[in-house]
């Protein structure tokens, strides 16, 4: 299996083509924060709050057009703080809508693979009425956290591959 890098903290420790979306963006109160560690990783953390119908934050990353197919999946090394979050991608950056799939991490060093066929259409939290993931591009990777609690939370990401 071919394993194509789209991001590696160790070799691209930067935070350019990352940026947050809390619910701000519709009168929330979250707060996220995206950057990188001392150690050579990249965290995303902050505070999810329920407040003026608020509950989540994202991290979204634009990467060069990857040509992909359904069959693809994608190994992200990552360490969670035991909380769930969602992985995101967009076939195109200015569609409205966003292929999902829900993970839980452990509070150590996790290796998670998604075929992308797998993932399912969403906007605005409701699955769409549209088939799983069909496309020969993706152009966006997203990390969500909204459980429908107030919490803190915190991703470290090591590196995110295309596996063939």
């Amino acid at each position: 299996m071919k394993a194509q890098t789209l991001f590696d903290a160790s070799t691209h420790p930067n935070s350019k083509n990352w940026y947050i979306i809390d619910d701000v963006v519709m009168g929330g109160r979250s707060s996220g924060e995206f950057g990188m560690t001392k150690e050579g990783y990249a965290k995303f953390s902050g505070t999810v709050s329920l407040e003026n119908n608020g509950g989540f934050s994202s991290v979204r990353y634009t990467l060069e057009t990857q040509k992909v197919t359904p069959e693809n999946k994608v190994r992200i090394h990552l360490k969670g703080d035991g909380s769930n979050y969602q992985f995101r991608v967009r076939h195109q950056r200015g569609s409205y809508y966003s292929y999902i799939t829900k993970f839980e991490t452990n509070g150590n060093w996790q290796t998670l693979e998604f075929q992308l066929k797998d993932l399912y259409p969403t906007f605005r939290g409701r699955r769409l009425d549209l088939p799983n993931f069909d496309h020969q591009k993706i152009e966006e990777i997203t990390f969500l956290i909204g459980n429908k609690v107030p919490q803190k939370f915190e991703l470290t990401i090591s590196r995110i591959e295309l596996l063939d």
